[in-house]
């Protein structure tokens, strides 16, 4: 395969995602859609419409395949190994009242939308369904550690493990992981038109998140961005995803299994971290910064890490 063949099929994976991003952008530029849109059609995916994608595709799947414990761990492990370098660059490199942002925006990647968006179109089904095994551990384990990391830098702010627990066990997310698990371990089927309806709802999700992702982002926003979030928003889409895909391929993961690892910690910042940053009174506009450009970087660095590991022949 030449390389321009390899480029023109790592396009048709990124830029169909990248595309509903930048449509989400022209879209509010525009003002065909406004804040109330995106507050809400937001909401939508995250309490409904992704929660039905994630159980449709797990039931769908062959468990056999799509649980790979392997892989899981690694990436559990990974997502730790991420946290804990970019805390110990953070405290050398960022001020302290900005330690805890900068270490939520360069680990918490946006796995739940894009990554799952990227993880479709490259490897379909299985990428649905193993990506969304992969999104339930990595859920709870960016909360708990964003808390962490967040209630350590801010003044007067303290973990609270009891709202911290209540807030991990009824996500929308997590619940659909786990109650799609017995359907597929036992092979229970669902009425084909309760499955074909669930599939008609679930079609809305990757391109109304993608166009509430681009909507949300701020030109003014990047422009006052300060070295700090451009440091994060480097560590995140390029330090970190280089340093954890060279180790998955040196453990000895390959093909599919690599291609999915590198999509998912090469997912912008989720924009669940500026909620939080928001929540304990943090430095929300470095947050905002951080998501806005690791936003945009990643049409660019997803697109060259899938070309580099095609060339390569590692996926």
């Amino acid at each position: 395969m030449s390389l321009l063949d390899i480029f023109s099929r790592t396009l048709d994976i990124t830029l169909p995602v990248f595309a509903m991003v930048f449509v989400g952008i022209g879209l509010k530029r525009l003002k065909w859609i406004d804040s109330g849109f995106v507050s809400t059609a937001s909401a939508l995916v995250f309490k409904a419409t992704l929660p039905t994608l994630i159980f449709l595709s797990l039931i769908k799947a062959d468990l056999s395949v799509a649980l790979d414990v392997p892989l899981l761990l690694f990436f559990a492990a990974a997502t730790l190994g991420q946290f804990f370098i970019s805390w110990v660059w953070a405290s050398y490199r960022v001020p302290k009242a900005d330690r805890g942002i900068y270490v939520q925006g360069a680990f918490r990647g946006n796995c739940g939308i894009v990554g799952l968006a990227l993880a479709a179109g490259m490897y379909g089904n299985y990428g649905l369904s193993t990506g969304s095994l992969l999104l339930g551990v990595v859920i709870m384990m960016y909360n708990v550690l964003s808390v962490v990391a967040l209630a350590a830098y801010q003044p007067g702010q303290s973990t609270d493990w009891r709202s911290l627990l209540k807030h991990i066990v009824t996500n929308p997310l997590i619940i659909s992981v786990l109650a799609a698990l017995p359907f597929t371990a036992f092979s229970i089927p669902l009425p084909r038109w309760l499955v074909t309806s669930g599939d008609y709802f679930a079609s809305l999700t990757l391109p109304l998140a993608l166009i509430c992702v681009g909507a949300t982002l701020s030109v003014t926003t990047m422009r006052s961005g300060s070295q700090t979030a451009l440091s994060a928003s480097s560590m995140k889409m390029i330090v970190l995803p280089l340093l954890a895909t060279l180790a998955a391929w040196m453990l000895g993961f390959s093909g599919a299994q690599l291609g999915l690892l590198f999509l998912f910690f090469a997912s912008p910042t989720a924009s669940a971290s500026f909620v939080m940053v928001k929540a304990m009174n943090g430095n929300v506009a470095l947050a905002a910064n951080i998501i806005a450009i690791t936003t945009l970087m990643a049409s660019i660095t997803v697109t060259a890490g899938i070309f580099v590991l095609r060339l390569l022949g590692w996926i």
